[in-house]
């Protein structure tokens, strides 16, 4: 008889907010901000199908709020949980704000409580849930499975 598989109540937390990100994009009113390339594939690869911006893209912080005002969309932001990462979730409020643009810092916020350090680059989000997916016996790719952005259709980037 084969031993049961380990719960993991981490994951499950991140399924369970994850899936209300992806539900933030059903209506297209929102882009999500990373901080770089690696980044923006990885929210691909977990399902993300809409605006991703990267604010390591060749421009300024400031003109890339500026270009986010000027979409009025909510944005969702989700920086790296280092320092550097804090900083600038820290100054895109600070811009945006003055904007009037609706910002929304807490994904990036829950999603730290439920890594608790044990990840801190956006980029490595993706592998993290794959792996803990596998751990307990799931796949990744059928939790998001019938969203418009399940991982099969990513793949490629």
């Amino acid at each position: 008889m084969p031993l049961p598989l380990p719960a993991d109540p981490a994951f499950d937390r991140f399924v369970e907010v994850w899936l209300k990100l992806l539900d933030e994009e059903e209506d297209g009113a929102c882009v999500v901000v990373v901080e770089g390339d690696r980044d923006r594939l990885s929210v691909r690869r977990l399902g993300w199908t809409g605006p991703v911006v990267a604010v390591h893209g060749g421009r300024t912080l400031s003109r890339t709020a500026h270009q986010l005002a000027r979409g009025r969309r909510k944005t969702i932001v989700l920086t790296d949980w280092d320092t550097e990462g804090g900083h600038l979730a820290h100054r895109l409020k600070e811009f945006l704000e003055a904007e009037s643009v609706e910002l929304d810092l807490g994904y990036r916020q829950r999603l730290a409580r439920i890594l608790r350090g044990e990840l801190v680059h956006v980029e490595g989000l993706y592998g993290w849930a794959r792996r803990h997916a596998e751990a307990t016996g799931r796949s990744l790719d059928t939790l998001l499975d019938g969203r418009p952005g399940s991982p099969e259709r990513l793949a490629t980037g």
